[in-house]
């Protein structure tokens, strides 16, 4: 069997709508094909990625690994595309910034600035605040968007967005009937997390032992779809950004917002001198500087 990229984009769609019907969709082929196309990857492994259920699917433990290595995969494609294109004789430039950036702010704001700019091509390359800002200071990065939990105090920063986090628990949850709660008040409860090297997961967690407690996780997920999927049916709670829920079906999550200077966190653009950007990277800053996310 040959792995293409077609299946690895559809096993991710799947992923992220947590039903196959709705990844076929997405994915413009029919259930059948799609429904085909997963059970060969299944049988190529001789695992089963995903567990079956009258409400969709979720990920098994075999499925789990297979996307962390299936998002890698995917960006290190585009990557290879990117930098192909930039043989094509187009202008273009690189923005470092985080998943919460990339997947919740970014899709709203770039669409109109390339519209505006026929002439450049962005690449995304997505990383984890402490690496971007690394990458900055050492030179191998202009721009970047990273989380306000982590000092940057060699690098000139502007506001961005406001990125704050909440609890996400299902509707039969002894904690769904509250609208405000402080992390103390939740820690006894099993979470739902994003996988062990992501920085928001890593933060949340240094949170929780400054206060006494281990976060104690029923399940590790790469994504927030994957997520919400999960503590909809009632595995756990997690602590999620609030612009990740805006999507969410009312009926199956509650979501909680948290109190503390910690929980109200914010992305913010930054360079190691603004004033020294070429001026295709200051024309893009200024525009995401003035441009807040909707």
């Amino acid at each position: 069997m040959r792995l293409d990229f077609f299946d690895i984009q559809l096993f991710l769609h799947v992923v992220d709508c947590g039903s196959l019907t709705k990844a076929a969709q997405r994915s413009s082929i029919s259930l059948q094909a799609a429904s085909e196309r997963i059970k060969k990857l299944e049988q190529h492994y001789q695992v089963s990625l995903f567990t079956r259920h009258h409400n969709g699917v979720q990920l098994s433990a075999a499925g789990q690994s297979f996307a962390e290595h299936a998002l890698r995969l995917k960006q290190q494609y585009l990557a290879l595309q990117d930098s192909m294109q930039a043989f094509s004789g187009r202008r273009r430039f690189c923005l470092w910034c985080n998943s919460s950036a990339q997947s919740e702010y970014l899709p709203d704001l770039l669409p109109q600035y390339l519209l505006d700019h026929p002439q450049f091509q962005i690449e995304l390359k997505e990383a984890e605040s402490l690496d971007i800002i690394q990458a900055i200071q050492q030179g191998h990065a202009e721009l970047g968007i990273i989380s306000s939990f982590f000092a940057h105090q060699h690098l000139q920063s502007r506001p961005f967005a406001d990125d704050p986090l909440v609890l996400i628990c299902a509707t039969q949850h002894p904690l769904a009937q509250a609208t405000q709660l402080d992390l103390n008040q939740v820690l006894s409860y099993p979470f739902v997390g994003l996988m062990a090297h992501h920085s928001l997961q890593r933060s949340i967690e240094h949170q929780a032992q400054q206060l006494g407690y281990q976060i104690q996780y029923r399940l590790r997920l790469p994504t927030f779809s994957a997520i919400h999927q999960v503590v909809a049916n009632g595995v756990g709670i997690a602590i999620v950004p609030r612009r990740a829920t805006q999507h969410l079906r009312a009926q199956k999550l509650h979501v909680i917002a948290l109190t503390g200077a910690w929980a109200q966190r914010q992305l913010l653009l930054v360079a190691h001198d603004f004033a020294k950007l070429n001026p295709d990277y200051a024309n893009f800053a200024h525009y995401l500087s003035q441009h807040n996310p909707p």
